[in-house]
């Protein structure tokens, strides 16, 4: 058995399978869960109002497959965000977070990955961070009653794209419920603009990453981007993760309408075997 589990995006597959053949698919791969998207789309958003009864036949077709959904990208707030100047998307914003923790809970989901922005859309100012903050801590509070740990994304904007960046509201939080899910293909880009090292950046949240995001991106671009075509080195990532205590990962990419798409969902699973190898040797 592996000492780590490697989840596979949920955005990986086309929208139209159902939750039966997207688990299928993923342990027909080699995945060990599946991470549910939860994003700005109506679409997305209407399943943190899933009924009882669908949250219990969604955890029956879980056991039945032997594949777990365990980790949440919540990206909803992009649209609603937590800084926001106008006050009902704050607390729109605040809603959803509530939901997506009340569906967590459901569904036995272990770590909600929120996004690292206090607006979006918006404009940033000295409010939007003070609002930012303010619902940050509400929020760590109503996950830390569920036992379910929020953890920042590392994003593609200044104002959260590092784990350093993202440790400052760590720390400023204090809460075992509130840490660090980077996504290594942020991070590369940001600490590449910066002069600086993605191995070095993972390290400032030591004790502190609950999970890794294995991205592929390139100079100036974060999404979209081939495994093994782009410059992230991803044995690196994986070894300095290891060292500093990480054992789960997710593999983020996309389905693009490409018709071989199960079979790319089957490369990158050997393509992160051989990443891997780094933490058996």
């Amino acid at each position: 058995m592996k000492n780590y589990t490697l989840g596979l995006y949920e955005k990986s597959m086309p929208n139209t399978l159902n939750w039966s053949e997207k688990l299928t698919c993923a342990k027909e791969c080699g995945f060990d869960f599946v991470e549910v998207s939860i994003d700005e789309t109506d679409e997305k958003l209407a399943r943190l109002d899933m009924t009882k009864e669908e949250r219990k036949a969604l955890v029956d077709i879980m056991f039945t497959v032997g594949v777990p959904i365990r980790t949440m990208c919540l990206s909803g707030h992009r649209k609603y965000p937590l800084g926001s100047l106008d006050e009902a998307t704050r607390n729109r914003g605040i809603e959803i977070m509530e939901k997506a923790i009340e569906l967590a809970w459901d569904l036995g989901i272990r770590i909600i990955q929120i996004a690292g922005y206090d607006v979006y859309y918006e404009e940033g100012n000295e409010q939007t961070r003070k609002y930012f903050e303010e619902n940050l801590k509400r929020s760590v509070e109503m996950a830390a009653k569920k036992g379910v740990i929020l953890a920042f994304e590392t994003m593609e904007t200044e104002f959260m794209n590092t784990v350093e960046k993202a440790m400052k509201y760590v720390n400023l939080v204090n809460s075992p419920y509130l840490q660090v899910y980077p996504d290594c293909g942020n991070v590369m880009n940001a600490t590449l603009s910066y002069g600086t090292s993605a191995v070095d950046d993972f390290k400032t949240g030591k004790g502190h990453l609950s999970a890794v995001h294995l991205k592929e991106t390139v100079p100036g671009k974060f999404r979209e981007i081939p495994f093994g075509t782009g410059h992230v080195n991803f044995e690196e990532i994986i070894r300095t993760s290891w060292d500093l205590g990480v054992r789960k990962f997710t593999a983020e990419f996309w389905y693009v309408g490409n018709e071989n798409w199960k079979d790319i969902i089957k490369d990158t699973r050997k393509f992160m075997d051989e990443k891997f190898t780094v933490i058996e040797q």
